[in-house]
């Protein structure tokens, strides 16, 4: 995969994980939530849309060449996430804290900060200045 894909492949995971875990601000607080814990209301299918999404996320991060090691704990935070949040109620405030898509996103940014940090930088500051433009 060129540098362009991978750029565009890491500001996919980033957008989704943001999405996911941190997209919506409560109001008059600091504390942000993502679509995450809403999907997980629905009964039934709510915590396998929210696992499927997150499944995407880490098999987007294997493009990367991460280590088994980050990878098995990625897949221990989407499972441990699956599991809780499969608790009525709780699963749900789990969800809202736990943020493990942004876990996981931390995780894939160290590994390409000691890997590919050329490739680091230049996405951070494409994506700052996309930030800045909205």
């Amino acid at each position: 995969m060129d540098a362009a894909k991978r750029l565009a492949t890491l500001n996919r995971i980033r957008q989704l994980s943001r999405l996911m875990d941190t997209s919506i601000r409560i109001p008059l607080t600091s504390f942000c939530i993502g679509i995450d814990p809403v999907i997980g209301l629905i009964p039934g299918g709510g915590d396998l849309i929210s696992t499927a999404f997150s499944a995407y996320i880490i098999f987007l991060a294997t493009r990367f060449g991460i280590s088994r090691q980050d990878l098995a704990k990625m897949i221990f935070n989407v499972g441990l996430e699956t599991v809780v949040g499969t608790v009525p109620l709780v699963g749900d405030l789990f969800d809202a804290f736990y943020k493990y898509n942004i876990r996981n996103l931390a995780i894939l940014e160290k590994h390409l900060t000691d890997v590919e940090p050329e490739l680091q930088k230049v996405s951070d500051e494409l994506y700052k200045k996309q930030v800045s433009q909205v």
